[in-house]
């Protein structure tokens, strides 16, 4: 975290700071270690690693008088002066200040900016520009050329320390002495600027969480309530409800391009209680598919704090991610849903957000997976879940048994091209399931356009196939929909959402042999539409509205509107 935090510091700084910091011989840019950034294949949360650092050393004491810089008392140089100096450079980007000639003020013509590169030229005391070169013949602020004699009094000072005083002239001694009361003033104010600058990084290194963990959260307050639908719900008329979830995660680095993730989890969403003695199809379709009134981030958890996810992937070569999966892995978390609203946060407000497909994962989501890339538009993912890998019994309850590979399971594999900044995404996706004694085979494609840069379509559609559903049969499923979202409409960050579609419905079950056209449900029709609006940096609401025709899959159900409004903070 600390070298971040130096580096920002260094955006707003002045420039002669910055300059100082960049010399490569000045103690001050010592031992600075990289910060990587955290990417995730599909999610739009992003992680850092963090590597820490070391306080800059001491300028050595040497037995000459040069080799003391003391900071200049403030009777001695004026305070308009110092301010001046002080604020100069303020706006510059950090790799303009990279060494001494820079800018106006010490023109290449003065003695002083002749002398201090013809020390330069001896001693090597700025490294110069990323190019290698050092750049002599421009004028410089007298802030920065302070910092480049800063980091020639340093370099000298070295050399004394290292018992290699022969190797400095006396002329050059001298020269530096003349420098050093010149510029007087502008060392005072870099010298106090470090200091302050040391101070500080040395509270945080103190107070710091970790170098390598970044903690990231999302908190979801959600007011909502439901209409309609009197012949599907226990009570006539639903109730307003507050509901929430937080998430923890605790996001790890050790090589700057692998990621350790660790989820806490606290929810308090109770869904809508269906109507028991109805004759009408229940809202569920199946224990398959999520309920058709389900929102995307509606979690219980009992009122406890649990672990909710844990993952550990890296790279191996230059195109192949792998992904071990310890808990809650979803098919969505290993390869793209290719849909900008599968986002519980920032998307949609329903689960019908991305395609139903990638939510066929058994149980605790134990497993493995593995992306290939293929150069940059075409990617193969393959992976295996579990419902309980983690218990080694054959004989658990519901006649499920455990085990990575004696249990119920999910194995998949996405072929996905145009990822990245192609504006068409286009995955086929394929799953073979066997839970609760069923075996399941799913076909999806899923598609997403950018007509423009604020304007995108998209849309999925999927088919099951599940082999003794329940015990009653073999049955089939179809699913599909249509999206179009429109981006920074109004105000930056904003999303406007439109999704229309079908949930999955039960098309054919078949019993002993013959079509039992009694199988086939009436097709519900899901429209939604929600607006992301952006309060600040952390804080997102979104005033959603879903519209539910024909719930549970019966013509004969009313239709059920549900209004949410859902805040989003992220710290």
């Amino acid at each position: 975290m600390l070298p971040k935090i130096v580096w920002n510091s260094l955006l707003v700084a002045p420039a002669a700071l910055s300059a100082a910091l960049l010399v490569s011989s000045s103690a001050l840019a010592a031992d600075a270690q990289s910060v990587a950034d955290l990417t995730t294949p599909v999610d739009v949360e992003q992680s850092d690693a963090v590597a820490a650092t070391e306080a800059p050393a001491a300028i050595a004491e040497a037995p000459v008088e040069l080799a003391q810089v003391p900071a200049a008392p403030a009777s001695e140089a004026s305070l308009d002066q110092i301010m001046q100096y002080g604020n100069e450079g303020a706006a510059t980007s950090q790799d303009q200040v990279t060494s001494i000639s820079q800018l106006s003020d010490v023109q290449p013509t003065d003695w002083a900016f002749q002398a201090l590169q013809s020390l330069v030229e001896r001693y090597g005391c700025i490294a110069g520009y990323p190019d290698g070169t050092y750049r002599g013949q421009r004028a410089t602020t007298r802030f920065e050329f302070a910092a480049g004699l800063n980091a020639c009094l340093d370099r000298v000072n070295e050399l004394i320390a290292a018992g290699l005083a022969d190797a400095v002239t006396q002329e050059d001694l001298a020269t530096l002495q003349r420098l050093q009361e010149e510029f007087a003033a502008e060392l005072a104010t870099l010298r106090g600027r470090v200091d302050a600058l040391e101070a500080r990084t040395a509270e945080l290194e103190a107070n710091q969480f970790s170098t390598t963990t970044v903690l990231r959260g999302r908190t979801i307050f959600s007011l909502s309530d439901t209409f309609g639908g009197d012949n599907v719900f226990d009570d006539d008329d639903t109730n307003t409800v507050f509901q929430s979830r937080v998430r923890l995660n605790f996001d790890t680095s050790f090589t700057g391009e692998d990621r350790l993730r660790a989820r806490l989890q606290w929810g308090n969403f109770i869904g809508n209680a269906q109507r028991a003695d109805s004759a009408q199809t229940p809202v569920i379709n199946d224990s398959l598919f999520a309920p058709q009134d389900s929102f995307s981030y509606g979690t219980n958890t009992s009122g406890n704090f649990r672990l909710s996810r844990l993952e550990y992937y890296f790279p191996l070569g230059d195109a192949t991610t792998i992904y071990l999966e310890a808990q809650g892995a979803t098919i969505g978390d290993i390869v793209s849903t290719v849909s900008s609203f599968d986002d519980p946060e920032q998307g949609s407000i329903s689960y019908f957000g991305y395609n139903p497909i990638y939510d066929i994962n058994p149980g605790s989501g134990i497993g493995a997976g593995a992306t290939f890339d293929f150069g940059e538009n075409l990617q193969l993912g393959l992976g295996y879940l579990t419902a309980a890998g983690n218990n080694p019994s054959e004989d658990l309850e519901d006649d499920v048994s455990g085990g990575l590979f004696s249990g119920d399971y999910a194995a998949f594999g996405q072929l996905t091209f145009g990822l990245g900044d192609s504006p068409l995404t286009v995955a086929a996706t394929y799953v073979n399931s066997y839970r609760e004694n069923s075996i399941l085979n799913a076909y999806g494609v899923s598609a997403q356009f950018a007509l423009n840069d604020a304007v995108f379509v998209g849309g999925w559609a999927s088919y099951y196939d599940v082999d003794e559903l329940n015990g009653a049969g073999d049955a089939t499923f179809w699913t599909y929909a249509g999206t179009v979202g429109v981006a920074d409409l109004g105000v930056e960050g904003s999303l406007l959402g439109l999704i229309v579609g079908v949930p999955p419905r039960q098309t054919e079950l078949e019993v002993a042999g013959d079509r039992v056209t009694a199988g086939t449900q009436d097709a519900a029709l899901h429209i939604e539409g929600f607006y992301r609006l952006p309060l600040t940096d952390n804080i997102t609401i979104t005033p959603g509205v879903i519209w539910v025709m024909d719930p549970g899959n019966e013509n004969e159900n009313e239709s059920v509107v549900i209004g949410a409004l859902r805040t989003s903070f992220s710290f």
